[in-house]
């Protein structure tokens, strides 16, 4: 029997979540969905398939790769993408097999293949399509030669269109989600999470009824009271954060401190910041989808929701390194402080110290319940030499309002004025001592200019910026600039 698995679906009424990546690669449950499929045919013992692949073709042959990996041997065949499956089959190789088994890749299902083939072997009719619960389970037998079947007018069965009884193999137990729409992806991750798909093999290790994780994850149990949640491999789940009624979490997922989800579907390499909250929708990198309402939002705040794959803002672990640095340069400019405190009251007896408020990194929630980033009180010595005046800043680095690297420390109001793209760039960035704009502006460069230099900062991938910017710092500490007084 020659199988062939359809697996060239583009999903537009997937978007975004299918804009990089093809259907039968979307995750869920934590797995990709067509790693199900390659697993109900190993279960009936089949050992070939042919893929058929569309623009998406060479993610899918780096993941599936010849097959060796789920126990089958994988050949591919090349579509545009969602070509009707009729002329599909007509365009593949001949065979001399007398029957062929076409299987959706795309969809989700419970293992139904065996009971498929098993009622297929006492069903008489030249093509059979297998159905659950009203629904195409996306698996047709094809008996004898595909141009002679394809030549009898069968073209309707090979669809989920309705078809007539003759072609309908009904099977009874199990479960078929065609993934047709955002909606519908999002309760098929929960369905399957929480055990409502029969015989999926769910990845992880269950620690107690409802809750399952991965490889290599942290997450604190206690606050998984009533909830059933699945979480993927190498995920850190802050102790704070609240997940309640049915979560699924996928691989390389942070979720920081007091978030909350609620029916959510966090997709891998997403970051949740703190406060966030998530209730029925799905979450992919920086863009969040309320399957209820039908929202779609591009958040631009790193610090709300970010793509790991493209930025990292690893908060707890980079946040305490942050937070000591900031101690240790604080101990170590305490023999600068005197200085400043003296050539300060020299140049204004009455105010040696100005205070500011701005903007930093802690998040708090505002009048309507949102997340938004607090304002702290940054003291500044008045005096004229910058590495003086901004020893102050170092303590608000040891609290954590600032990083030691990023973009310029803001105003509230400078922030809302920010409406372009090309501006809400820079808030990617943490709020930070050192950065481009600090080091290599002057201060009498217009704001412009200085935003556009922080958002180049921001949209820079990787953590090597910021190590070049310490060592330019380290530079700039022995420059005529640092310790020149300022007119």
């Amino acid at each position: 029997m020659r199988v062939i698995i359809l697996a060239d679906r583009i999903g537009r009424e997937l978007l975004p979540l299918t804009d990089r990546i093809c259907v039968a690669l979307l995750p869920v449950a934590a797995k990709p969905v067509i790693n199900y499929t390659l697993e109900m045919l190993v279960a009936a013992d089949i050992g070939e398939a042919m893929v058929t692949i569309g623009p998406f073709g060479e993610q899918l042959r780096m993941h599936l790769s010849d097959g060796r990996n789920f126990g089958l041997s994988l050949d591919y065949w090349p579509s545009p993408g969602e070509m009707d499956i009729a002329l599909l089959l007509s365009q593949l190789p001949k065979s001399s097999d007398e029957s062929t088994l076409i299987v959706r890749g795309d969809m989700l299902r419970s293992p139904l293949l065996v009971e498929f083939l098993q009622a297929a072997g006492s069903t008489a009719g030249p093509v059979l399509h297998g159905w659950c619960e009203d629904k195409p389970a996306g698996l047709w037998l094809v008996r004898g030669s595909l141009d002679d079947t394809l030549g009898m007018g069968w073209q309707d069965i090979l669809s989920d269109a309705p078809v007539p009884a003759a072609g309908k193999l009904l099977l009874k137990d199990g479960s078929a989600y065609l993934l047709e729409s955002l909606r519908a992806y999002h309760q098929a991750n929960l369905d399957a999470a929480s055990g409502r798909i029969q015989g999926l093999a769910i990845p992880g290790r269950q620690l107690q009824p409802g809750f399952t994780v991965g490889r290599n994850s942290s997450v604190a149990a206690s606050r998984l009271a009533g909830s059933t949640v699945l979480v993927g491999s190498h995920c850190r789940i802050h102790p704070s954060a609240q997940l309640r009624g049915e979560v699924v979490i996928s691989d390389n997922v942070i979720v920081d401190r007091s978030a909350r989800l609620s029916n959510a579907v966090i997709l891998p390499h997403s970051y949740v910041g703190e406060l966030v909250t998530v209730e029925n929708g799905i979450v992919r990198g920086n863009d969040l989808l309320r399957v209820d309402t039908g929202a779609r939002l591009r958040i631009v705040d790193a610090f709300l929701l970010a793509d790991l794959a493209q930025i990292s803002i690893r908060r707890d672990f980079a946040g305490l390194l942050n937070q000591l640095a900031g101690i240790l340069l604080l101990v170590l400019s305490l023999p600068l402080w005197p200085i400043a405190a003296v050539a300060a009251m020299i140049r204004h007896p009455a105010r040696p110290l100005r205070f500011r408020r701005l903007r930093g990194n802690r998040l708090v929630r505002d009048g309507a319940g949102l997340p938004v980033r607090a304002e702290f009180t940054a003291a500044e010595w008045a005096t004229g030499v910058p590495v003086l005046a901004k020893l102050p800043w170092l303590l608000n680095v040891a609290k954590g309002d600032l990083r030691l690297v990023g973009a310029e420390a803001v105003t509230s109001e400078q922030a809302a004025c920010r409406t372009a793209e090309w501006e809400k760039m820079a808030d990617r960035a943490p709020a930070g001592l050192l950065g481009p704009t600090q080091l290599e502006l002057p201060a009498s460069v217009p704001a412009e200019e200085r935003l556009m230099s922080d958002a180049w900062f921001a949209a820079q991938p990787g953590w090597g910026k910021e190590f070049r910017v310490i060592l330019r710092g380290l530079r700039a500490l022995f420059s005529r600039r640092a310790w020149h007084p300022e007119n």
